[in-house]
């Protein structure tokens, strides 16, 4: 998949938008939360994702996909991993990832920061 697939996808979510909180970094954000980063589009596209609730939980991807998802830095310990989106994971299997990271901070968020559709 390729990094401008990828953005586009996350973009499309309900409430989406995308932020510059470093330079040089791009995420996209739903209400106040992050749910996606993508980088600086330098190197190799990859993008970060909520993989589960726990770090035992996204760990599943780690030994599903030794070679193409790594913790997360700084906020692995929370479930975070990043995903090469040029490595072995099927495209399908990016977006269920992606969609899931989005479910479970929309889930987290505060009412009125949710989206309405």
């Amino acid at each position: 998949m390729e990094r401008a697939d990828m953005l586009a996808y996350c973009l499309a979510k309900p409430g989406a938008w995308l932020d510059r909180p470093w330079e040089g970094d791009e995420v996209v954000k739903v209400g106040s939360r992050i749910f996606a980063f993508l980088g600086d589009g330098a190197g190799e596209p990859t993008v970060g994702v909520k993989c589960g609730p726990t770090r035992e939980v996204a760990d599943e991807w780690l030994h599903r996909h030794p070679d193409d998802a790594r913790v997360m830095a700084y906020i692995g310990r929370s479930g975070w991993n990043t995903l090469r989106l040029t490595g072995g994971i099927d495209a399908d299997e990016l977006t269920e990832a992606v969609d899931s990271s989005y479910d479970m901070v929309v889930a987290k968020l505060p009412k009125r920061e949710r989206p309405t559709a």
